[in-house]
């Protein structure tokens, strides 16, 4: 595997969709950028894991009303949703079926309160060391025995080429509206994979929000050999935070048992995003904010 390229770093840090070939770049920036102290909102322990792992855990962090209601209005949502027409409702692969709703902070209250809470934005701002503001919002479905797959992706490779965000200094917060078990298409992760930054080959179409660039099949298999895959599952209310850079992606659901999950991106107010890097039109405004903030 290449592990080095010519670039002008002063231009773009993490080049791709420009090489014949798939090349891989080390990280160049922080994974936490804020020093740990009793405010950070988790453990240094936790702080450790995440900065060694890419991803941290967090069981049961909501619960009771607060979680019924975040589970009600997904509900509400998805009923809602399945007889409009907007490009905000993504629909399953080849069917009718809700996929992901996006947009949810921006007009729903109860999501809109959601990003904001004080518990997260604690751990959040100690990650991206300072203040944050939301890159992307969704509620991703998985209904029983129909859910799709998410393939194998680095969410900032796509941000990066696509939306024009700058360095990796962003990251997604799901938050578990059912249990996630280990055979309903949970999100697997491969741990310590965000320090490798994959170059994938391949140019989207101008309409790139339709089109998916995935990594080529041998940096996949090289990445699981070296990092292994896992699968932080539990119950709903569960919180799963994962750096910007974390090769991640989930199964398809064909157990009678649904998994839907909320989507909160933080990116650094410091790392607004500029032009995209592949030269074509910016993606709309509801899968990466450039003046809402």
């Amino acid at each position: 595997m290449e592990t080095s390229v010519i670039f002008d770093p002063k231009t773009d840090a993490y080049p791709s969709r420009v090489y014949a070939e798939p090349r891989w770049l080390p990280r160049q920036d922080p994974i936490v950028y804020g020093e740990w102290n009793a405010e950070s909102g988790i453990s240094k322990e936790h702080s450790d894991f995440y900065a060694k792992n890419g991803y941290l855990f967090l069981e049961n962090f909501f619960g009771g009303a607060e979680l019924k209601g975040y589970q009600e209005k997904a509900q509400r949502l998805r009923e809602a949703s399945r007889n409009l027409s907007s490009d905000e409702i993504i629909r399953q692969p080849g069917g009718e079926e809700v996929h992901s709703i996006f947009a949810i902070h921006r007009t729903h209250p109860v999501f809109q309160e959601l990003s904001r809470h004080p518990r997260l934005l604690a751990i959040v701002e100690h990650v991206l060391g300072g203040p944050s503001y939301i890159h992307q919002s969704r509620i991703n479905y998985k209904p029983a025995f129909t859910g799709k797959e998410f393939y194998w992706h680095s969410d900032f490779e796509t941000w990066h080429v696509e939306d024009g965000m700058p360095r990796m200094r962003a990251l997604s917060c799901l938050i578990a509206l059912e249990d996630n078990y280990p055979f309903n298409g949970p999100l697997m992760v491969m741990p310590g994979s965000h320090q490798i930054f994959v170059s994938c080959v391949g140019q989207a179409p101008d309409d790139c929000s339709k089109e998916f660039i995935a990594p080529d099949q041998a940096s996949l298999t090289e990445l699981a050999k070296r990092c292994g895959i896992e699968t932080p599952v539990g119950k709903a209310g569960s919180v799963l935070l994962f750096d910007c850079n974390l090769m991640h992606g989930s199964n398809s659901n064909i157990t009678p048992y649904p998994r839907s999950n909320i989507f909160m991106v933080y990116n650094s107010v410091a790392n607004k995003l500029a032009e995209p890097y592949f030269g074509k039109k910016p993606r709309p405004e509801y899968m990466a904010a450039r003046t809402e903030f």
